[in-house]
């Protein structure tokens, strides 16, 4: 996808020269809707429960998607939109990872303290790792064989050998742990430390971290994502509703963008260079990577109330978010929206 945003004729190359782009308060620039509703489904429920983390398994074409409040975690086929498996015994399942190689994916139980390993081919749960208190995200780091996972409350990284399925190792931080994420172009895992307002670097060679760095205004910085290609990462604030862009070379914050309120999860679609943030309050916040130092906020998108975790297929550019409420009424189902409009 080529980009087509800075039709300016000649002020192109001013703005280009420019310092890193701090967007004003509430500018929103977007022409239209960016996102459009295109498909819902239901899911085996209970209705009114708290979803979490989703994933995508692009070589079965699944959708994962923890549903936290339920104690269960569903595998949705994306061709035909319907639950193939429903996994039990993933008991407060917030954060979930997807192994290729190894036809697995990992649960992070929060009402057990526990790392499910889910087996695909059987579809249950096959082993329990004991973990400190409040597993959340994670990110999968493949050279190296080893799932990282945030254990927030107990402000810790717990490092799992998914080879042998064993935590090998236990990184203490002085702050609850947010979200991870591997860079696979830097060879480094990242993780938010959110109650100091810090981006921790960790080397996955030896297990040990290598950088803390402050993160600006940026405050309770607990989502991220990744545009490994351009060295940046994506921050979601959530003590002060701020999307930030931090630049990985220089290892500082280069532009803030405000969000809806309430946000939390974040994700980035490179094809389209756009970012998305799932906004607790009953919005998507749509930004636009116009260069790597430059960023435009296209829209907050309405959703429902309680939305705040968001996948992105970045083949179609599908976005899935699933929705516990409609209009106050309570719900478990699946929302499937399609990118459109300013790009």
């Amino acid at each position: 996808m080529t980009r087509t945003h800075l039709k300016l004729g000649g002020a192109v190359v001013v703005a280009l020269t420019l310092a890193p782009m701090l967007a004003p308060a509430g500018a929103v620039q977007s022409s239209g809707p960016t996102l459009k509703k295109i498909a819902e489904f239901d899911l085996p429920g209970p209705v009114g429960k708290r979803f979490d983390y989703l994933t995508i398994d692009t070589d079965d074409h699944y959708l994962i998607s923890a549903h936290l409040a339920a104690d269960q975690t569903y595998v949705i086929d994306l061709a035909t939109n319907r639950v193939v498996a429903t996994v039990t015994d993933t008991p407060g399942a917030e954060g979930v990872e997807y192994v290729p190689e190894l036809k697995k994916f990992y649960t992070s139980n929060a009402h057990d303290n526990t790392i499910g390993v889910v087996d695909l081919k059987q579809m249950k749960v096959i082993k329990k790792l004991k973990t400190e208190s409040k597993p959340d995200g994670s990110a999968y780091a493949a050279p190296f064989h080893k799932l990282y996972v945030s254990d927030e409350r107990g402000k810790a990284e717990a490092i799992v050998d998914v080879n042998k399925d064993e935590i090998v190792k236990t990184l203490h931080f002085d702050s609850e742990t947010g979200m991870p994420q591997y860079d696979p172009v830097a060879r480094k895992v990242y993780v938010n430390l959110q109650d100091q307002n810090i981006f921790a670097v960790i080397d996955p060679a030896t297990d040990e971290v290598v950088g803390r760095y402050p993160v600006g205004k940026c405050k309770g910085n607990h989502g991220m994502a990744l545009d490994s290609e351009h060295h940046r990462a994506f921050l979601s604030c959530e003590g002060n509703e701020l999307m930030t862009v931090f630049d990985l070379d220089k290892n500082v914050p280069i532009a803030f963008l405000p969000l809806a309120g309430g946000p939390d999860v974040i994700k980035f679609d490179p094809g389209l260079q756009r970012i998305y943030v799932a906004c607790y309050s009953g919005a998507i916040s749509v930004f636009h990577e116009d260069d790597a130092d430059h960023y435009r906020k296209l829209e907050d998108f309405r959703v429902q109330h309680a939305v705040h975790t968001v996948a992105v297929d970045q083949k179609t550019h599908r976005l899935y978010t699933p929705e516990q409420e409609v209009d106050g009424k309570p719900v478990a189902r699946m929302v499937v929206y399609e990118a459109v409009g300013d790009r």
